[in-house]
């Protein structure tokens, strides 16, 4: 039998039913104006002239077995039977800043919450990750984006198995194990992560969704780390940072400012990351404190983090080549960024030499370059 335009909404409903491609009848038909005949009837020239036909039936489709693993890992995530976050400890970690004192704080058991800001590279989220390793103390790593929101956060409803279930995110399964909460590059967050404000006064949170109160077991911390305060970032080096909400940041306990280690310190942490060059290690915690000093008096707008002098020195175990662990390490900055670094440190290591074994440094400028100029 033809069909042809207009066609009563009953008419839609019945093809709609028939096709079972739609749970409705499409809007696109439904609320354009144009479309419209009158009272409940609607224009559809598409299928003027078309003959209906019987369309054979589907043979149903067995449905695919959810691999075991991927069930583990959902269940881990509602407090269920799940692997420990217990961070491993890294080896040759040196123990510096304000890691005793955040130490004590998340020994004591008390919730506190505790907001570490400083330079890039510094070692703030490594330092949480280590005291938890140290103590046995599970820790839920949050790395926080411009798109994090609640549902990420504290949770939401899940497609298992074919049945839409809830599940608890990792701020309220920390809270439920009594765990350390780390929200990592928190000033890179919107203003969706305010559904946290009960959660940082200890005091629990409402699953709205599902009509459940969750207090926080004994134990739960939660600790930020942020490259700036949460009032923005004017320098261009931390792009997509913002300012944060006053009164999401009044309700951290305390701010740990974490600058980048000393020279001394910072040795000991290239050693403990497998430098075996003594002189080397030394050098570079140098070469690397210059660049910071002359960065904090505006004279560059790039810095050496003590994470970047960790890679120098992995590439340096590869490769037994200085010359090449710098340019492999320094290339993400820009040309003359890279070339002005290169040649402070070749002031401060007349010894370098290139893969082929040739002399990099001409003698005549290491010979006058003085122990704090800085060529760039």
């Amino acid at each position: 039998m033809g069909v042809s335009s207009p066609v009563s909404r009953q008419e839609l409903a019945e093809a709609v039913e028939n096709s079972q491609a739609y749970a409705s009848p499409p809007s696109w038909i439904t609320q354009d104006a144009n479309r419209k005949a009158g009272r409940g009837l609607y224009l559809i020239p598409e299928i003027d002239g078309v003959t209906s036909v019987e369309v054979e039936p589907v043979e149903p489709v067995e449905p695919v077995a959810v691999e075991p693993v991927a069930v583990e890992l959902i269940k881990g995530m509602t407090g269920g039977d799940r692997v420990t976050l217990v961070p491993q400890k890294f080896k040759g970690f040196v123990k510096w800043g304000h890691y005793s004192d955040v130490k004590t704080f998340v020994k004591s058991g008390n919730f506190v919450t505790l907001f570490v800001t400083g330079l890039s590279g510094n070692g703030k989220t490594l330092m949480v990750e280590e005291v938890c390793a140290d103590l046995g103390r599970e820790c839920f790593r949050v790395n926080l984006t411009c798109q994090t929101d609640e549902d990420d956060l504290l949770g939401g409803f899940r497609l298992v198995n074919g049945e839409t279930v809830w599940q608890d995110g990792p701020v309220v399964t920390a809270m439920k194990v009594g765990a350390v909460l780390l929200l990592d590059e928190v000033d890179l967050a919107s203003n969706r992560i305010m559904c946290l404000q009960s959660v940082l006064e200890g005091k629990g949170v409402f699953l709205k969704k599902v009509g459940q109160w969750v207090t926080p077991a004994p134990g739960f911390a939660v600790i930020a780390t942020a490259n700036t305060k949460g009032k923005g970032d004017d320098t261009g080096n931390f792009v997509g940072t913002g300012v944060m909400n006053e009164a999401f940041l009044e309700r951290f306990d305390y701010c740990f400012e974490q600058p980048y280690a000393t020279p001394a310190t910072e040795k000991k942490i290239l050693m403990g990351s497998g430098c075996g060059d003594d002189d080397f290690a030394d050098k570079l915690t140098r070469w690397a404190d210059m660049i910071r000093k002359t960065f904090y008096q505006d004279g560059c707008d790039s810095i050496v983090s003590t994470r970047r002098l960790v890679k120098i020195v992995k590439a340096y175990n590869v490769f037994n080549d200085k010359s090449k662990a710098l340019q492999l390490s320094l290339a993400r900055f820009d040309d003359k960024t890279k070339e002005g670094f290169i040649k402070l440190y070749e002031k401060i290591d007349a010894e370098l030499i290139d893969a082929d074994g040739n002399d990099v440094v001409d003698a005549t400028e290491t010979a006058s370059a003085t122990g704090n100029e800085c060529p760039f």
